[in-house]
C-alpha cells in the first residue's frame, strides 16, 4: 500500500487554489500529486520525477485527474525547464518529498534494500550514471570510508570500508549487507548495513548536490505569495533546508511558515512507520 507522507500537513501548507499552478518535484507514485490535482479546477500540477518507472506508475495512479497534470522526467536541476515547457514562468507552490518511495525499496531489481537479494544498482534514473556496484567495487578504501562516514553518518565507516575492499567483488545487495554485518555486528535496533546502504544511494544519485539545486532553483520559481514545502527524512537534509529557509527569511525574501519542523502524528506513524523520521518545513515567497 502506498502512503503519502504528511498529506494533510502538505495540503495545509501549500494552500492549494483551484486556479493555481503547482510543482510536485518528487511525484513518486503520485500520492501528493493526486491530492493537489483533485483540488484544482482550471489549475495545473507539474509532476516531476527522475525515476521513469515511478512516473509511469504515477501516470496510471492519477489517471482520474489527467487533464490537470503534466508529467516531466528530470532532476531538480531541470525544474525551471519543466515549468517553462508547461507554459509558465512562475508557480504558486512547490513540494519536494525527499524520501525514497516504497516501490523503489521493495523492488529487489532496483537494489535499494537488503530485504531481498538483488543487483547493486540504486540508481533512481536507470538510463545513466554510476551504480552502487561501481562505487563499492572500484572506489579507493579511503574514499569509500569518507563517503560512508559523511553521507551515512556512520562512525564505523573505516572498518566497513576495509571489509568491503577485502571482500571484493561485492556481488549483490545481500552480499554487501553480509560483509558489513560481519565487520560491525548489530548493537541496536538498526541493521548494521542501513547507514552504508543509505550513503551509497545518496552518492549514486548525487542527492546532496541535487538538494542544493532544489534549494537554489525552487524558491526562485515561486510567484509572490507562492509556497515551498520540503519533507526531509535525514538530519543532513533537514539542516540544509532549515539553513536555506532561514537565510531567505533573514533577507526578507520569504516568510518561514514553520518555526519548528512539522512531524507526523502518532496516528500516521502507527499506520506508516516509514514516516516517523519525516520533518516538514515550509515558506512563503515575498
Amino acid at each position: 500500500m502506498h502512503f503519502s507522507v504528511m498529506a494533510g500537513e502538505v495540503m495545509e501548507c501549500l494552500a492549494v487554489r483551484p486556479d493555481g499552478v503547482y510543482v510536485d518535484a518528487t511525484t513518486g507514485l503520485g500520492g501528493h500529486t493526486a491530492r493537489i490535482a483533485e483540488r484544482l479546477e482550471s489549475g495545473l500540477v507539474i509532476a516531476n520525477d527522475r525515476d521513469a518507472e515511478s512516473l509511469e506508475m504515477a501516470r496510471r495512479n492519477t489517471a482520474e485527474w489527467a487533464p490537470r497534470i503534466r508529467f516531466h522526467h528530470g532532476c531538480f536541476s531541470s525544474l525551471a525547464e519543466a515549468v517553462r515547457e508547461a507554459g509558465f514562468e512562475k508557480v504558486d507552490g512547490l513540494l519536494a518529498d525527499l524520501g525514497v518511495s516504497r516501490y523503489q525499496l521493495t523492488a529487489p531489481e532496483r537494489g535499494f534494500s537488503f530485504m531481498a537479494d538483488g543487483p547493486l544498482d540504486m540508481r533512481m534514473d536507470q538510463s545513466a550514471g554510476t551504480t552502487a556496484a561501481d562505487l563499492v567495487n572500484q572506489a579507493a578504501e579511503k574514499a569509500l570510508a569518507d563517503l560512508i562516514f559523511q553521507l551515512g553518518e556512520e562512525r564505523r565507516a573505516r572498518k566497513i570500508a576495509r571489509a568491503l575492499v577485502r571482500a571484493r567483488p561485492i556481488r549483490s545487495t545481500l552480499h554487501l549487507a553480509d560483509v558489513v554485518e560481519r565487520a560491525v555486528p548489530r548493537t541496536g535496533r538498526l541493521h548494521p548495513a542501513t547507514r552504508t546502504f543509505m550513503a551509497l544511494r545518496m552518492a549514486v544519485n548525487e542527492e546532496p548536490e541535487e538538494l542544493e539545486q532544489l534549494l537554489a532553483i525552487g524558491p526562485e520559481l515561486l510567484a509572490r505569495g507562492g509556497r515551498m514545502v520540503v519533507i526531509s527524512f535525514m538530519s543532513l537534509d533537514d539542516r540544509k533546508v532549515k539553513e536555506k529557509f532561514r537565510e531567505l527569511g533573514r533577507a526578507a525574501r520569504a516568510v518561514v511558515l514553520t518555526k519548528h519542523p512539522l512531524q507526523p502524528t502518532e496516528e500516521e506513524t502507527a499506520r506508516n512507520p516509514a514516516s516517523r523520521s519525516a520533518k516538514l518545513r515550509a515558506l512563503e515567497w515575498i
